[in-house]
């Protein structure tokens, strides 16, 4: 151990290490902020500048953009109701209301702090408990993710409680469009009304910046939201104490869910925040508000969504199996560098292996510097002119549908989610069920079906193993709940 220590100091005494790993977190918050462009793409698009690299300052480039992205949509989230990447749209409920109170540098204050918690947590699980996690993991089958989607799915009650059947109606809604495109069994297209270009679907990023961003462009045409003041009060550059203590135990427990939820492969952090936000919402105080600028809906999905990403990179060193779209683009790069994940490198390479983990550590420690000490920078969003800063949005919008399969129809997609967003908002109709729903309604589809073709049709499938049972049981617990706590409230009892 002592020799792996000195070796892991070595490597990150390098200079070219620390330079990458700098570049990469700056690059990563740059494309985590921009509609469509998503960690995905900002990691694919490096790994070929990777080819000519040494193995580390390679995989700190890869790290860090990878972590910079992941808070970088929060930015333009909290700030212009705009999530640069699919998790941060669950930030966006609790964030933005806060930047309409003119407290967004509080706001992204609160997301940093816990964005560096669950880094932190998901990363010390991810030394500690490796292979115990990759372990459970890999017992998850058909059933128990169709089992965690439709848990999953709950969450919709909770997000919507204010008013279930509007949201409910918005979820039905998301999971019609879900099963747009080829059949996930048969391959057969459904619902394509002979548009070549949707056989793949309804296109998720499309669909999220329509709903949120150019139906944000929309209300601020409008003449009551153009009068809206957004100005920011002025704000440290680190969490206020009373806020961290409020938080931290939201945090804690979030950072716990998105890294077992990131370990899952497919799973990825947009399904850890927004189950981070449901069961921070459905633990919640009378005192709490939740949807109306309420910090612990900051805080929850920041650590879940950071602590996913520790996680995902658990089923990629101990097994070789990506956690997720990111960490499987990673696959190439170490293949690339001659690396082959999985349970020899903890025996072969382990001084490699736990220089990962540092880079990893190091990575959100930086991601939380630069958005701290940025935060007064990204507050001059707010401080442009409403009536300029609409057509920008619009702007960055169409080109961030555009550049995610280089296809008009993306465009077009986008114009219109806007318009449905629009309408949405001005009728009381939330929108992120929408956005769940097409998250999760193709996981629970494929896998429920496919759990069925297993069992020869029999739904006992689901019911007779542990862990797909104990899923269903807590779905069905948490819809509950939530419903009762909430006729409670109404009825003044609580």
């Amino acid at each position: 151990m002592p020799a792996e220590i000195i070796e892991i100091l070595h490597t990150l005494g390098s200079g070219a290490v620390w330079l990458a790993l700098l570049g990469g977190v700056l690059g990563g918050l740059f494309v985590g902020a921009m509609p469509g462009l998503t960690a995905t793409m900002g990691v694919a698009l490096l790994v070929p500048f990777t080819f000519s690299m040494p193995i580390m300052p390679a995989l700190a480039l890869l790290i860090g953009v990878y972590s910079g992205a992941i808070y970088g949509g929060t930015i333009t989230a909290v700030l212009v109701r705009t999530p640069g990447t699919p998790a941060s749209a669950a930030t966006l409920i609790d964030g933005y209301p806060l930047t309409q109170r003119g407290e967004g540098g509080r706001a992204l204050a609160i997301a940093a702090a816990a964005a560096l918690s669950g880094g932190t947590i998901g990363t010390l699980l991810l030394i500690l408990l490796s292979p115990q996690i990759s372990a459970f993991a890999l017992r998850f089958g058909a059933p128990e993710y169709c089992a965690l989607a439709l848990c999953g799915l709950t969450m919709i009650v909770a997000i919507s409680a204010d008013n279930p059947l509007n949201g409910a109606i918005a979820a039905v809604g998301g999971l019609i469009l879900a099963t747009v495109g080829i059949d996930p069994i048969s391959g057969y297209p459904r619902f394509i009304f002979g548009a070549v270009s949707l056989m793949e679907g309804v296109s998720f990023i499309p669909a999220l910046i329509g709903l949120f961003a150019v139906s944000e462009a929309l209300r601020v045409a409008d003449s009551d939201a153009a009068k809206m003041t957004t100005a920011a009060q002025p704000h440290g550059w680190f969490v206020r104490q009373a806020d961290a203590i409020r938080c931290s135990w939201t945090a804690i427990k979030s950072a716990f869910i998105g890294t077992f939820v990131g370990a899952m492969p497919g799973a990825g952090c947009d399904i850890a925040a927004f189950l981070g936000y449901s069961e921070a919402k459905r633990s919640a105080a009378p005192a709490d508000r939740f949807g109306e600028g309420e910090i612990k809906g900051i805080a929850a999905p920041e650590a879940a969504k950071t602590a996913a990403s520790s996680g995902a990179m658990i089923p990629l060193l101990s097994l070789g199996v990506p956690g997720d779209s990111v960490t499987a683009v990673m696959i190439g790069a170490f293949i690339i560098h001659g690396l082959q994940p999985g349970p020899l490198m903890f025996t072969e390479q382990a001084g490699l292996v736990y220089a990962i983990f540092a880079l990893v550590l190091l990575s959100h420690v930086l991601v939380f510097g630069f958005g701290s000490i940025g935060a007064r920078l990204f507050l001059r969003l707010v401080a442009i002119d409403r009536r300029f800063l609409a057509p920008i949005i619009l702007l960055l919008s169409m080109v961030g549908a555009y550049a995610m399969r280089s296809n008009m129809v993306d465009v077009w997609l986008a114009l219109g989610f806007g318009a449905v967003g629009y309408a949405m908002h001005r009728h009381g109709f939330p929108v992120a069920p929408v956005i769940l729903a097409l998250i999760l309604g193709p996981m629970a589809e494929e896998n429920f079906r496919r759990a069925l073709v297993i069992s020869d049709g029999s739904p006992a499938i689901f019911f007779e193993r542990p862990i797909a049972a104990t899923l269903l049981a807590l779905a069905v617990l948490s819809a509950i709940g939530t419903a009762w706590r909430r006729r409670r409230m109404i009825h003044g009892l609580i």
